[in-house]
């Protein structure tokens, strides 16, 4: 284990971030260098407990207390070794995945649990800065060919596993870059780009073939690919933004999260013109639906454009700050979040709902809302309780409702799930021979460490149909990827 005493003599400690007044000038990543030291520390405070939650609470089933006791003890190519053999973007998650393994430490019994997250991260960074992480060795090929539509976290975690069991793999993203939402959803300031193009290029690296701007579905089709490739993976997301349904909605001034996020990402790498048009949010005044991940990226957004007021609106009522007496851990808990974001500006308001969007000259001007209290588990309206705010500009944040999917049933006829989503077996597969789907295109808008889990399961699938064999070749998640003794 690490230190039997390091989680009473070390606190939980995160780096610092950049002060508000400096990041909010930039679109350069938040947090400053944590040093070797401070890291070895938080490592030393895992107890490596005879049962890791941590390690049951990760999807991936990430070997957390082995890492963090290499960490520990100065040993970090051991520790990157044993992070990659069940994790294929720890730079991701890293910076991006809400941690519930953290949640699940033990320490978080009665204590701020290990810094599990930040761990990660320092593992591969310092992997890629001592040169460890280099391109696998070309495998022998088997002759099979696999399409992947979809260059997100699930189909780039497929493409990568595919390709180390020998087979030939080809990424198909309608977009101009791969990447998915991590290049178009997810702000600089969380995830610079340069950090997805320098695993794109391992991965080209390794052999796969990556082809941008190819729109599955029209060209070529979805059939297209079922004739061609001997197997087919599906990893295009949740795409689908949910709607806001209320009188105005039709207002200029009203716009998608993912639209606005998107077209600021693409002003930070250069490739669309910055602007004062309608879709900046520049000197207005900003109201924010929704309070998840997405919400808290449209505010640091919002405050970085130069809005002159920001406000999220959350639907439920504020959740306690503490973990509830009916929440115990290891449960995930049901607690007031705040973001980098958050910490940067804005006002937050709870318990209510949006009934009208009130215009002048095609214009959003006002949100007309209503107070909502919980009655058998929904929001209800209160009587009397309604209130207005002014806007000049509204961000949707509220949810998706699942993947694209008029072409792939009118080519593929795929059968759906009663919510919208490709219907998928435990491994997998569709109910079209040859055709598998992974991540949230199955699963539903969901986390990126479910992303790649389920792209390593579904690759485990596709290749054990592949070489028609009863055990699987390729490995699962957790110890059937030990790479050996300390």
């Amino acid at each position: 284990m690490g230190k039997p005493t390091g989680f009473i003599e070390w606190k939980r400690q995160l780096p610092k971030r950049i002060d508000v007044a400096d990041r909010l000038q930039n679109y350069d990543e938040i947090y400053q260098t944590q040093s070797r030291t401070q890291t070895m520390e938080q490592g030393g405070r895992c107890m490596d407990c005879g049962v890791p939650v941590c390690q049951q609470g990760c999807p991936l089933g990430n070997m957390i207390p082995d890492w963090n006791d290499y960490v520990y003890r100065d040993r970090w190519k051991r520790a990157y070794e044993r992070l990659v053999a069940t994790n294929n973007f720890p730079e991701f998650t890293g910076r991006l995945c809400p941690a519930p393994c953290e949640e699940a430490c033990v320490l978080s019994i009665n204590q701020d649990p290990v810094t599990i997250e930040q761990i990660e991260k320092e593992i591969i960074e310092h992997a890629f800065a001592e040169g460890w992480v280099k391109a696998s060795a070309l495998a022998p090929r088997s002759g099979k060919r696999v399409a992947i539509v979809g260059s997100g976290p699930a189909g780039m975690a497929a493409a990568q596993q595919l390709n180390i069991a020998g087979h030939s793999v080809t990424v198909f993203e309608a977009d101009d870059k791969c990447g998915g939402l991590l290049r178009y959803g997810i702000p600089d300031f969380k995830l610079a780009k340069r950090v997805i193009d320098r695993r794109l290029s391992l991965m080209q690296s390794e052999g796969i073939e990556l082809q941008t701007s190819t729109p599955v579905g029209v060209s070529p089709s979805w059939t297209d690919l079922q004739r061609d490739y001997d197997a087919l993976l599906i990893a295009t997301g949740a795409q689908k933004a949910r709607e806001l349904d209320c009188p105005g909605r039709e207002l200029q001034g009203v716009h998608q999260a993912m639209e606005f996020l998107s077209r600021q990402n693409r002003i930070v790498a250069g490739t669309v013109a910055a602007s004062d048009d309608h879709q900046s949010a520049k000197g207005k005044r900003v109201v924010i639906l929704g309070g998840g991940d997405t919400g808290a990226d449209c505010l640091g957004t919002c405050h970085r454009q130069g809005a002159s007021e920001v406000i999220q609106i959350e639907l439920f009522p504020a959740p306690p700050t503490e973990r509830p007496a009916n929440n115990p851990w290891p449960q995930w808990p049901m607690v007031l979040r705040t973001s980098s974001s958050h910490q940067e500006g804005g006002t937050r308001e709870f318990a209510a709902m949006t009934t009208e969007l009130i215009g002048e000259d095609g214009q959003l001007k006002a949100l007309r809302l209503v107070r909502v209290e919980i009655v058998s588990g929904s929001p209800t309206p209160i009587a009397g309780s309604e209130f207005e705010i002014a806007a000049d500009m509204l961000l949707l944040a509220i949810g998706f409702t699942g993947p694209k999917t008029e072409a792939l049933t009118q080519q593929l006829k795929l059968e759906l799930t009663p919510r919208g989503a490709i219907w998928t077996d435990k491994n997998f597969r569709s109910s079209v021979e040859g055709v598998y789907c992974a991540g949230d295109s199955c699963r539903g808008a969901s986390l990126i460490v479910w992303a790649i889990a389920d792209g390593r399961e579904a690759a485990r699938a596709i290749d054990q149909a592949l070489r028609g064999e009863e055990v699987p070749h390729l490995p699962t998640k957790g110890r059937d990827c030990f790479y050996g003794g300390r």
